[in-house]
């Protein structure tokens, strides 16, 4: 039977309530391995498993019952070992790591940021900033739209000043929250947006991380900046001792969308 690992705590961690569930249907029990000063909180994997609502909201709410006790390093949605041996295996091996993210993860929750132009807004600073596209859009303007090929050459230095301009916030926006962080953790390029950075927060300076957000989208209204969290630290993690079928394991977030 393959075990599934929802996160990893010290030995000492307090107890789940007995008959806590985990993923499957029905869910799996979850049980803790220990492993000298660690532990991991494990369920059995159930077979077929996918990432539905049902599902992942399992994984979250195991992981959720564990952290208000206490810090947890959680493992991403279908992280599946072998079975238990596997799973105290790499807890001993990998021990010193464990407890030095355990001790830097304490008390600290995950902002996911993710950030993308308003087009219409980005546009008027394009044009703004770039005095070459004004006098090409003016010129096409008086000449009744323009050639083909003015056309053309409109539409693709607009292209590159707005990718430049993408560029160019992502860092901005990075620049402005990391002060209010305590780490930083950039996400793979994500299909529609500028930025994908996770922030490392502590719990009671969870208002003043909102507040520099708040204060980016004021300095910067062509954003559009989305916010998920506070979740696990999912992206601080590092690789742990069980990976999604597929995917590397370590730092991804199960929940931050």
């Amino acid at each position: 039977m393959s075990t599934y690992v929802y996160g990893i705590t010290a030995a000492g961690h307090p107890a789940l309530p007995e008959g806590t569930g985990g993923v499957g249907d029905p869910p799996r029990e979850v049980r803790i391995l220990k492993e000298g000063e660690l532990a991991a909180v494990v369920s059995d994997a159930p077979e077929g498993l996918r990432p539905k609502r049902r599902e992942l909201l399992a994984h979250q709410n195991v992981l959720s019952e564990i952290g208000a006790d206490g810090c947890v390093l959680p493992m991403r949605f279908g992280s599946v070992a072998p079975d238990d041996k596997a799973v105290t295996g790499v807890l001993a091996e990998r021990a010193e790591h464990y407890a030095e993210r355990l001790g830097a993860l304490d008390g600290r929750v995950e902002y996911n940021i993710k950030a993308n132009h308003v087009e219409e807004a980005v546009l008027h600073h394009v044009m703004a900033e770039n005095p070459e596209i004004r006098a090409l859009a003016e010129s096409n303007r008086q000449a009744g739209g323009g050639t083909y090929e003015t056309k053309i050459r409109l539409g693709e230095m607009v292209a590159a000043a707005v990718k430049g301009k993408e560029a160019e916030d992502a860092t901005a926006l990075e620049r402005a929250l990391e002060a209010a962080a305590d780490a930083v953790s950039v996400g793979p390029e994500s299909t529609g947006w500028l930025a994908n950075v996770s922030f490392l927060v502590k719990r009671e300076a969870a208002d003043q991380f909102l507040a520099a957000v708040q204060g980016a989208r004021d300095r910067m209204p062509h954003l559009e900046v989305r916010v998920n969290g506070p979740l696990p630290p999912y992206s601080f993690v590092e690789p742990g001792p069980a990976e999604p079928a597929g995917t590397a394991a370590g730092g991804a977030d199960a929940g931050a969308g």
